[in-house]
């Protein structure tokens, strides 16, 4: 099972998130937050403790610190921790040169235009789970 993070700005894009979610099977636990800061310094006090999130779904455009801050900082993270968080991009951007942009960070996995759906979603949430611990199996 995953442990994911959403970053974003938009209290209406969590609650789709939620819903996309919903009775997920392989979404252990989900955490919402509209600060990247706060989950970088949960990755840094958490790093040795194996509590961190297996992904992270990102917005790009929020007015604290960016969606490109904080893989800036998340790539210096991940050189020097056991684990890989790995990311999804989640925006509203369709400009060519933000996904451009997005590849040049290893642990970005894909970029998502909003709205994002229930497929999309199970899918990143499946290989998560079996990438953090073989688990194949739904529990009801």
């Amino acid at each position: 099972m995953c442990k994911l993070v959403v970053i974003d700005d938009n209290p209406t894009d969590h609650y789709i998130m939620q819903r996309l979610l919903h009775n997920n099977c392989h979404c252990e636990q989900a955490t919402y937050t509209f600060d990247g800061r706060l989950v970088l310094d949960y990755l840094e006090e958490n790093k040795e403790k194996g509590t961190l999130p297996d992904v992270i779904f990102l917005d790009l455009d929020m007015p604290q610190l960016t969606g490109w801050e904080f893989l800036d900082e998340l790539e210096v993270f991940n050189a020097t921790s056991q684990k890989t968080v790995q990311v999804h991009i989640m925006s509203s951007s369709i400009r060519s040169a933000d996904v451009f942009h997005s590849k040049k960070y290893a642990c970005v996995n894909s970029f998502m235009t909003k709205p994002l759906n229930r497929e999309l979603i199970n899918k990143i949430c499946e290989e998560a789970s079996a990438n953090a611990d073989g688990y194949k199996n739904c529990l009801i």
